[in-house]
């Protein structure tokens, strides 16, 4: 346990395989290799590659090991299982101490699954969230009810993310009330200021679009777009930014319906940089995602989320999201409400009030909290 030179570092293993994983996790992973206690080591299993590169270079931090699991037209199954092998084979190898990752993708449960199958500890971080269906959203419900019940410390965004857990009977003194690291993230990247460089005219009032989630594909997505095109015909001085996902069952419907419109821009997704400068400018945020919905809760820019319900309850509460689905007469309405209001209709009421996912610092509590967990506490238990 102890060398002549002090205390054995703690191995703890950070696994990220998306883009929003690889935003939410990089502030985790720079205050790790920032303590002398720890040695912090990220595994990358590429289930966005071109989409979570960029992220490592803004971040300057980059995977020490990369899995590479991808494969075209690979089926959810076939992803899952290539993936808990995957995993499970590096983390034996890497012998970790803990296990950290964040959120409900596929690569969250073979990350969780793996560390069972080992007997480390695995630390979710972003714990707690819930829309109680397991169809909404698909599969990430499922994945993060099972990875909460994988779990031995429990990283709780927000009361509400805590209270879910203490409901599902997890043990208080296993979780920990930390805000969203996804702040921590936003807050570097809205301080390098990064240009937009894309899209609308400079000085134009314009809205952010974003679609991806499963759920959303096929004929709610057309539904999602005969909402978009309905304002954008009611606003003929509004302008459209669209980062359109390459997935394929996206980005042909979306450039099928818009192509040629001159005040919609369909770009390539921005790089995350950009990508906060767009939801800082933007008048109305349109989308499905739910880190914008934090993002723009903390930017206080309004935005309609394209789902029937959300586990991000706390910014409809706030009064800075509404949820319209993938109905276009709500799109219409609530969009063309939002741009009545003014240019900034949300931001004045809620600037200096305190948003309910964080102050910026959810990654130093989490690094203090695992050294008590591994280093302290750990130590405290050798010869009881």
């Amino acid at each position: 346990m102890f060398s002549s030179e002090g205390p054995r570092r703690k191995n703890i293993v950070c696994v990220v395989g998306t883009r929003p994983e690889a935003i939410k996790t990089a502030p985790i992973v720079r205050a790790l290799r920032e303590q002398p206690w720890a040695r912090c080591r990220l595994v990358f299993t590429a289930q966005h590659r071109d989409l979570a590169g960029p992220i490592f270079d803004l971040f300057g931090i980059h995977p020490d090991v990369d899995l590479n699991v991808m494969r075209p037209g690979q089926s959810l199954p076939d992803l899952s299982n290539r993936l808990l092998v995957a995993v499970h084979e590096t983390l034996q190898r890497e012998r970790p101490d803990c296990v950290i990752a964040q959120g409900d993708t596929t690569t969250v449960l073979a990350a969780a699954l793996a560390s069972y199958m080992i007997g480390a500890p695995f630390a979710h971080v972003e714990a707690g969230l819930r829309t109680h269906r397991l169809d909404a959203p698909f599969p990430e419900e499922a994945n993060r009810v099972a990875a909460s019940h994988l779990a031995s410390i429990h990283f709780a965004p927000t009361p509400d993310a805590r209270d879910n857990l203490l409901r599902e009977g997890i043990a208080p003194e296993a979780i920990h009330l930390t805000g969203n690291t996804g702040i921590d993230a936003l807050h570097f990247a809205a301080e390098r200021e990064s240009p937009l460089g894309v899209g609308p005219r400079p000085g134009a009032r314009f809205v952010l679009v974003t679609v991806h989630r499963r759920e959303n594909l096929g004929e709610p997505l057309r539904r999602i777009c005969e909402g978009v095109r309905r304002l954008h015909d009611r606003h003929p001085d509004l302008e459209f930014l669209w980062p359109v996902h390459p997935n394929p069952g996206v980005e042909p419907v979306v450039r099928g319906e818009f192509e040629g419109l001159g005040r919609v821009h369909l770009v390539r997704p921005l790089e995350y940089g950009p990508f906060v400068t767009a939801m800082k400018r933007a008048a109305v945020i349109l989308s499905d995602s739910g880190g914008v919905q934090e993002e723009a809760t903390e930017l206080r820019t309004p935005v309609l989320v394209l789902r029937e319900i959300s586990e991000r309850e706390e910014a409809v509460r706030s009064g800075v999201a509404r949820l319209v689905g993938h109905d276009p007469d709500a799109i219409e309405r609530e969009g063309s409400r939002c741009l009545a209001d003014g240019p900034d209709p949300v931001r004045p009421a809620l600037l200096g009030s305190a948003t309910p996912f964080g102050d910026g610092r959810a990654a130093a509590r989490i690094a203090s909290i695992l050294h008590r967990k591994l280093h302290v506490e750990s130590e405290a238990t050798v010869g009881v």
